[in-house]
């Protein structure tokens, strides 16, 4: 079984030993021993470095919750922003369209210009198309309603009894 402690819980029992040594030991300069690298440290040694804990705790705690709101806030903002963003850009497209110099300054590029298609390749371009409807089975909406289905030879069977669970 683990006996993990979490940094919310860790915080408040540090604050309990914190509140517990200022009262059960009055003497803030009276040295504990311990031993390795906590030797000689004074009670008021001990009680600031534990401070620190709670302190860092506590600052990290409000600072998510700062976090928080300005997510909250961005995220409530954003499609409006979007939105004027996506204007801007339009705008300045219309504008300045004919210059590239003007649109790399806002950091935009040129739209590219299509290129024509010559005869053969819109020849080309049609028989495919056709020839994926004839593969598909598409039809466009008049085609469609000229289709009927036709159903003979169905059997309906009567259910007498409920099917069982089991």
């Amino acid at each position: 079984m683990s006996t993990r402690i979490g940094k919310g819980a860790r915080a408040l029992r540090v604050g309990k030993l914190i509140a517990g040594a200022r009262k059960h030991f009055t003497n803030g300069g009276q040295p504990l021993a311990f031993a390795g690298r906590f030797a000689n440290v004074t009670v008021d040694g001990v009680v600031g470095e534990l401070q620190k804990l709670v302190d860092n705790h506590a600052a990290t705690v409000a600072a998510q919750a700062t976090a928080k709101d300005k997510l909250a806030a961005e995220r409530a903002a954003w499609p409006d922003l979007v939105a004027l963003e996506s204007a801007f850009v339009a705008m300045v497209r219309l504008m300045f369209a004919d210059d590239s110099t003007i649109l790399a300054d806002f950091g935009l590029q040129q739209r590219k210009q299509p290129v024509p298609k010559t005869s053969e390749e819109k020849a080309v371009a049609v028989a495919k198309a056709e020839a994926t409807r004839n593969a598909r089975g598409t039809m466009g909406p008049k085609a469609r309603k000229k289709v009927r289905g036709n159903v003979t030879g169905l059997i309906v069977t009567p259910i007498t009894a409920p099917p069982q669970k089991g």
